[in-house]
């Protein structure tokens, strides 16, 4: 069926050729069958009765398929059946011998092509035997079946493939550069050497210095707000990686295991599976759990393996246990975290996972890095604040130059390469006095709260200060700051900002708002006093924490330790009486 359907579309190419020319160009073949079927139908007579059949056919198309049967007939009865292939040829010519198509042009339909050179499989000694009707069979079969045949596949294809997209979410995967993100020179002088190190070792690099002993981890550990996350999504986008970021506080506490049924909400579940598919994937992949402070330690255990020079991992997927063999392919793993959990109780990582990885703190000034980390505060807040970014966008160059004028304290000796008058100057650098002045306060709460964090809770002797001076802060700050402040309005501003921050730290509080009152010289007398009883409890209450609360002698100490105290008061009075 398939072959006379072929024969009828090509048979239909020829009618229509030669029925719109007057000259039409036939194989040898399908004359010389012609003339002999012309012949055998005017020996008997048969050419008249063919003639007034054909005439009375309703449509082209029929008188093309009687035209194919007598011709079918006639090579089946006269043993033609090898040549076939030339009937179209045949019923075209006896269709319209009467319509003054006479200007008939034959040619050989088969030939040798010699001369070729080439491997393919139709060449042979360089030669290429070649047949005209072969040819337009096969031109005829791809045109109308292979090439519908593979749109319809690749249609069906496109269809499958944004069905599982949508369904495997792999647009959320892709990493998204924040517009506001700014490639400093803190990160391009400091963090991505640094970072770039140990990505080299675990994706592998190329070249003669090609890493095989890929192994270990990333983990970053800073206070939230110092772009952590975005400065990962960047460097993934950068080297085209499938950014696969694992929520902490979804997964939380309880979780310990990596299978998706093992998850006691629907979000923790997703998470998980977003981890097996991560493993699944295996090439081309940055794994990124964040704050990972809410994780179980059980869970981070999980990942010691991958993190070594074995490379491997269990896994779970589509309910399948899998042991997941990521050794030499592009596939690495990242870990973020804060110094407090969202209890107050400091991060905890299993010591076999913290020794396989490298870690580095982006709150923290690193070496001689100082001027370059508090150059990055007032470079992240660039497009925070409107009349900077403005500055920013005349000439960036510019703002490197007139940090130091206000830093120095004079514009004599420096040059600008933008075009700005002299009051734009001077309000730029008034601006820029303001937000160094803002930075300074920032970066003397980040360093109290970077050593607050290290420090054991046996060994405080007063309570964790846990305001934060991060990024994040100092773009909230400086989006307020304006050039026309005094110095009472600048610090109100401060001492709003970080009232405001305070709420969350509920009883903690007072404590912290107090300490940064003493850290930026505003403390009054009465707070001072305030501050200095808060501390005296709490050094008090931390050497009675290790004897538990019903325990007769912690008991005991305490109301010596108060009999003591008043002791102590007595004696200044009667020493103050003494003297008068």
């Amino acid at each position: 069926m398939g072959a006379l359907q072929e024969m009828d579309s090509a048979a239909h190419y020829l009618f229509e050729d030669l029925k719109e020319n007057d000259t039409f160009v036939v194989s040898i073949q399908a004359l010389e069958l012609y003339e002999q079927l012309f012949l055998l139908l005017n020996s008997v007579d048969a050419y008249t009765k063919f003639r007034q059949i054909v005439d009375h056919a309703a449509s082209f198309n029929e008188k093309v398929q009687l035209s194919l049967q007598w011709v079918a007939s006639f090579m089946e009865e006269k043993g033609y059946g090898d040549l076939k292939e030339y009937g179209p040829e045949v019923a075209s010519l006896l269709l319209f011998r009467q319509e003054g198509k006479e200007n008939l042009v034959a040619e050989r339909s088969v030939a040798v092509i010699e001369g070729l050179a080439g491997a393919h499989s139709s060449i042979s000694n360089g030669k290429l035997s070649y047949s005209y009707h072969e040819w337009t069979a096969q031109l005829n079969r791809f045109f109308h079946h292979e090439v519908p045949a593979f749109e319809a596949f690749r249609k069906e294809r496109h269809q499958l493939i944004q069905q599982l997209r949508q369904a495997m979410r792999l647009n959320e995967f892709e990493p998204k550069v924040l517009s506001s993100f700014v490639r400093n020179k803190l990160i391009n002088e400091v963090y991505l050497p640094l970072i770039g190190n140990n990505l080299a070792r675990q994706l592998g690099t190329v070249g003669d210095n090609k890493r095989t002993d890929r192994s270990g981890m990333l983990l970053l550990v800073s206070p939230p707000g110092y772009g952590k996350t975005t400065l990962m999504e960047y460097v993934a986008n950068r080297l085209g990686l499938i950014f696969m970021k694992i929520n902490g506080p979804a997964l939380g506490h309880t979780i310990t295991s990596v299978d998706p049924q093992s998850a006691d909400n629907s979000a923790a579940r997703e998470e998980l599976k977003k981890l097996n598919l991560a493993l699944e994937m295996g090439n081309n992949v940055m794994l990124y759990v964040d704050d990972i402070q809410h994780c179980n330690p059980e869970f981070l255990q999980k990942f010691i393996s991958i993190a070594d020079g074995t490379r491997k991992m269990e896994g779970v997927y589509n309910g399948n246990p899998r042991t997941y063999d990521l050794k030499g392919k592009r596939f690495c793993v990242v870990m973020a975290g804060n110094p407090y959990t969202e209890s107050g109780d400091k991060f905890k990582i299993p010591d076999m996972l913290a020794n396989r990885s490298d870690t580095y703190n982006l709150g923290d000034i690193i070496g001689n890095t100082a001027d370059l980390f508090k150059l990055s505060l007032i470079e992240n807040a660039v497009t925070s604040n409107a009349l900077l970014s403005q500055l920013a966008a005349k000439k960036y160059s510019d703002l490197y130059v007139m940090i130091k004028m206000a830093e120095a304290g004079t514009m004599e000796g420096f040059e600008l390469e933008g075009n700005h008058t002299k009051q734009e100057v001077e309000t730029y650098i008034s601006l820029l006095n303001k937000i160094i002045r803002s930075r300074d306060v920032v970066l003397k709460v980040n360093e109290l709260y970077i050593n607050s964090a290290a420090q054991d809770d046996a060994y405080r002797t007063e309570p964790p200060f846990k305001l934060q001076g991060s990024y994040r802060d100092m773009n909230k700050i400086v989006s307020k700051v304006m050039p026309i402040m005094n110095d009472d309005e600048l610090e109100a501003l401060l001492l709003t900002h970080y009232r405001n921050e305070s709420q969350t730290l509920t009883n903690a509080a007072e404590a912290n708002m107090l300490k940064y009152r003493e850290l930026s010289g505003i403390i009054t007398a009465e707070e001072k006093a305030r501050w200095d009883s808060i501390r005296e409890t709490f050094v008090k209450n931390n050497k009675l924490k290790g004897m538990g609360e019903g325990n007769n002698m912690a008991m005991l100490l305490s109301q010596v330790m108060e009999f003591t105290g008043h002791l102590g008061d007595i004696k200044e009075f009667l020493k103050g009486r003494s003297i008068k």
